[in-house]
């Protein structure tokens, strides 16, 4: 099976890395084979990740195009045809041989079971994570999800890629010549749409809604015990640089407090991923509750100056008591259906418990 890519040769990687050396791909025209696809030219391929991500003209679509894309193959039925976002890619047999290129992607293929010969993760938490670990095996690092390492990539002999536009739209072409890959569009919000994507890949799409459903159970319960008048919740999360995100609807923590029907601060209940503020104005992050999240190392960024000021100090979420650092892995990394519940059994325990 996969007689193209499992018994990939030296020409085909050399080929793949040149690509990614020389920051080139194959040209604008569908390719042929299992691992192919509709690629793009480096211009055009960093157009395309501008247009996803946070203010790109296609960011406020990208949850209703990622649902439409996917397979008409019956369960069971191989070779399969999945529509994505850079084009089309044939998989010929179940995959085996699974790496992922996010988070979001190797939460997914766990939860349907998978365990990925490789995976990368993000720069600012290089390690497997933790809620993962059990299920997860050992996948080798396959370089971090902005600098791929297609080498590695190659020398694990995939049969299946799994990644997104927004992180590697300029590698897709190398990367299909070491593998059939699919790519959704982005990150993020989208994660229930990129999770069905995922799984259609596999044959699971069964496995997968019964999971969302689970989900759904789970996160319509939370805001039914907290009843009507729920409290509003502020999401901070503290970034290198002296970055600090107000983290918005159309981010993954985001639609999981929509989907719990809990309310937002007027600047954070907006659509778009998040709203920027400095230390200076840390009191736009008022509310009921603040959760704080902390991305990579924490000395790394504001997050002590912003807590030892007064301004903080003065937040009524902080002065009553309610203000809690969460997990930046599940919270805002996790990207995925497990994350997902862990995040709303988190938000039982705080709000509700």
């Amino acid at each position: 099976m996969f007689l193209r890519h499992r018994g990939i040769g030296l020409g085909i990687v050399a080929v793949a890395l040149s690509l990614a050396a020389c920051g080139t791909s194959s040209g604008t025209g569908a390719g042929t084979g299992a691992g192919t696809g509709s690629g793009a030219g480096k211009p055009a391929a960093e157009a395309a990740k501008k247009a996803v991500a946070k203010g790109g003209e296609d960011f406020s679509t990208a949850a209703e195009k990622t649902a439409a894309m996917g397979t008409d193959a019956k369960p069971g039925e191989w070779p399969r045809t999945l529509t994505h976002a850079m084009g089309t890619t044939e998989i010929k047999a179940p995959p085996q041989r699974v790496v992922v290129l996010d988070v979001g992607e190797l939460d997914n293929v766990v939860s349907l079971g998978i365990k990925p010969v490789g995976f990368a993760p993000s720069e600012g938490s290089p390690e497997l994570p933790s809620y993962l670990k059990q299920d997860a095996g050992t996948p080798k690092h396959v370089g971090t999800i902005n600098n791929l390492n297609l080498e590695a990539i190659a020398g694990l002999r995939p049969d299946l890629i799994l990644g997104s536009q927004l992180r590697a739209a300029d590698q897709y072409d190398a990367l299909s010549k070491i593998a059939p890959t699919v790519f959704s569009i982005r990150p993020g919000f989208t994660w229930k749409e990129n999770y069905l994507l995922n799984a259609a890949a596999l044959d699971k799409t069964e496995e997968a809604r019964a999971k969302l459903a689970e989900y759904e159970r789970k996160v319509k319960a939370l805001g039914a015990k907290l009843g009507d008048d729920k409290p509003v919740v502020s999401m901070v999360r503290f970034l290198p640089d002296g970055v600090i995100r107000l983290y918005a609807n159309a981010s993954f923590i985001g639609t999981i407090l929509q989907d719990a029907g809990v309310p937002r601060p007027a600047n954070q209940n907006i659509p778009d991923l998040a709203t920027e503020v400095s230390a200076e104005n840390i009191d736009q992050a008022d509310a009921d509750v603040v959760f704080t999240g902390v991305y990579g190392d924490p000395k790394a960024t504001d997050k002590a100056a912003v807590q030892g000021n007064p301004l903080w100090k003065n937040l009524k979420a902080v002065k009553a008591g309610h203000a809690y650092e969460v997990p930046d892995e599940t919270w805002y990394l996790g990207l995925g259906v497990t994350a997902a519940m862990e995040v709303v059994a988190d938000l039982d325990r705080y709000l509700a418990g």
